[in-house]
């Protein structure tokens, strides 16, 4: 039964989960358009992980900032961060 929700989220490239993290690290000010990784960010912009404001710049989506914590992070769902429990 794992494996079966597993299988059911598309797979990240590790270089699609490089420019996630990347974008996470940008946070408000988003991410500028024409870096080396355009492609993973359109492919997940696809996804629903990231999106284009029109103006060259790109954001995390809610979905990609869970998808961030479980896969980049390893955080469980509902579990904050180590580094946030000690803080």
């Amino acid at each position: 039964m794992i494996l079966r929700s597993m299988w059911n989220e598309p797979y990240l490239e590790t270089c699609c989960r490089s420019a996630l993290h990347r974008l996470c690290l940008a946070g408000a000010v988003g991410r500028p358009a024409g870096q080396r990784d355009d492609p993973c960010l359109l492919r997940m912009e696809g996804m629903g992980f990231v999106r284009d404001n029109g103006q060259g710049r790109f954001f995390v989506t809610d979905e990609g900032k869970a998808r961030h914590a479980r896969e980049v992070l390893k955080v469980a769902d509902g579990l904050k961060p180590a580094s946030a429990r000690h803080g």
